[in-house]
């Protein structure tokens, strides 16, 4: 075998099942390992998607996604989807090629230091300079990704040294490295500050999720009658349908989910990151009593100081949460609260008239019925991203996919794709007009591979989010508006179904017939 052998050899002993990426020259060995291996290389229209797919797959499966391309601009276009995986907390392996080491030390054609380039955007990555490394190398990449929290790694595989003879084998992959219990002197010091507690509340976020401490959660405010509330990456954690839930921070315009945490005196957060949500916006004065839950040490940072921090597996820390409440017979406030949803459920559900022209407001509550409870919801980024954090009442964890870590536009439509090959359940990407033709050229993609998921398209010829912004600082907006092409044609060029419903009626029978469908499909909704 040679070293590019071995390589591809480590993605099946990882149990990989799909690499996203783009041929080329400096990666031709590795592309006819794929060939002969038990793995499924899809080729992909920009490699951005690429490292979009393997990001999603990610996010949805806990095992590390997999893209691929060559050097240079390959590597390059690869980078904001590696970025995004990263701080979204996902896990992916990335794999590049790269010239010859006889000429990387000169000024090569395409030639970048692209493990240098890479170092800032994954947990760990390195260049395999020698056959005999491959091996260790592959198992790395996967472990560093893949424990918590997860993230990208990446390997840069050189053309002469992938076609040098190898004398390693894979390494056998092994359970995922576990955070430990809870330790003692923690649990004491949060079993005397829920002991004083009248009104505590739970901010549910990313790391309840991923984790798959939804179980744990349920039960921990279900058996004491806490509130929680979801940061956008923590959405399902605990079902909106409960009547514990807040649903998401900063749910609609009232705000109500802070206005809780200001009433309430003690906030246990548990898998959340700062940069998920800004605490600043629910501590803005320093003063809230704060359990970190978590499996790593919360970031320094004033407005979240907590006063105790659990830093262990997050699913067994919730239990001992549970149990210390038990301890101290806790009797909370239960029903200080229940106007504040009331009011959150009111604000997220807006009626329309017949005649009302569409919002993405508006049209979420007629998307969650045509979608079931499991079906996954995945949102590009922009002004439809705001709302559908806020609005879209979510039922299970893992099934409304939000980027809110580097937060790029152009995700949806890939990850779209990287979803339905991923799980049973129905999927449909939401984007607007401005995010979709960044990666629209992956529908084809889409089509060729025999992808089945529903692309719902809010156009609205702007970058919104942008605008509305501007105009709240400046009155004015400048360099937002954008031209469009026929949508409905362009989808039905790449021979898919394409809708453009003109009322309600049409745009509940347009989803209904999309979502549930095996083929892939566009639904486009022009705003007001």
């Amino acid at each position: 075998m040679n070293t590019a052998e071995v390589l591809v050899a480590g993605l099946e002993a990882e149990g990989v099942e799909y690499v996203f990426g783009l041929p080329g020259e400096e990666n031709e060995a590795t592309m006819f390992a794929l060939r002969d291996s038990e793995v499924t290389f899809v080729p992909v229209r920009h490699e951005q998607g690429a490292a979009f797919m393997a990001d999603v797959w990610g996010r949805l499966t806990g095992d590390a996604g997999v893209c691929l391309s060559t050097l240079g601009p390959g590597a390059t276009n690869l980078l904001t989807g590696v970025a995004d995986a990263n701080l979204d907390k996902a896990p992916l392996v990335a794999i590049t090629g790269q010239g010859g080491l006889e000429s990387l030390h000169v000024e090569s054609h395409q030639t970048l230091d692209v493990v240098d380039m890479f170092a800032p955007v994954t947990k760990w990555n390195a260049q395999i300079s020698d056959p005999g490394i491959v091996h260790e190398s592959v198992r790395k990449a996967f472990k560093t990704a893949e424990y918590e929290k997860p993230g990208a790694t990446h390997l840069e595989l050189p053309e002469d040294v992938a076609y040098e003879d190898c004398e390693v084998r894979p390494m056998a992959e092994r359970s995922r490295v576990r955070r430990p219990e809870p330790d003692a002197p923690s649990l004491d010091r949060v079993r005397e500050l829920l002991a004083d507690a009248e009104r505590p509340i739970v901010i549910a976020g990313n790391g309840a999720v991923r984790t798959d401490a939804s179980e744990e959660l349920r039960a921990f405010v279900s058996d004491y009658d806490l509130p929680v509330a979801a940061t956008y990456m923590g959405k399902g954690a605990v079902s909106d349908d409960d009547d514990h839930s807040l649903l998401t921070l900063d749910s609609g315009d009232h705000e109500e989910a802070s206005d809780a945490i200001a009433s309430a005196d003690l906030v246990i957060t548990v898998g959340y990151d700062i940069a998920e949500h800004d605490p600043a916006d629910w501590n803005p004065s320093l003063d809230t009593t704060i359990v970190h839950v978590d499996s790593e040490p919360a970031e320094v940072y004033e407005h979240y100081n907590p006063d105790v921090e659990v830093v262990s597996d997050i699913p067994a820390a919730v239990r001992q949460l549970s149990a210390c409440c038990g301890e101290i017979d806790a009797d909370f406030e239960t029903d200080w609260y229940d106007d504040l949803r009331d009011n959150i459920v009111a604000d997220v559900t807006p009626d329309h008239e017949a005649g009302d022209p569409f919002t993405v407001e508006t049209v979420l509550p007629v998307l969650r019925d045509a979608m079931d409870a499991e079906d996954v919801l995945l949102s590009d980024v922009g002004s439809h991203k705001m709302a559908i954090a806020q609005n879209f009442v979510t039922y299970e964890p893992n099934t409304c996919i939000i980027s809110n870590g580097l937060a790029s536009m152009g995700v949806s439509v890939p990850g779209g794709l990287a979803a339905d090959l991923a799980v049973d359940s129905n999927v449909v990407a939401a984007t607007g007009d401005g995010g979709f033709l960044m990666n629209a050229a992956e529908i084809e993609t889409g089509t060729r591979i025999g992808c089945g998921y529903t692309i719902l398209l809010f156009r609205d010829d702007e970058y919104r989010l942008i605008t509305e912004e501007q105009v709240e600082h400046h009155g004015e907006h400048f360099g937002t508006e954008l031209g469009n092409p026929d949508f409905q044609t362009f989808a039905e060029s790449f021979g898919i179904e394409a809708y453009r419903p003109d009322d309600w009626q049409e745009l509940a029978d347009a989803l209904g017939a999309a979502i549930p469908s095996d083929e892939l499909s566009l639904v486009e909704v022009v705003l007001e």
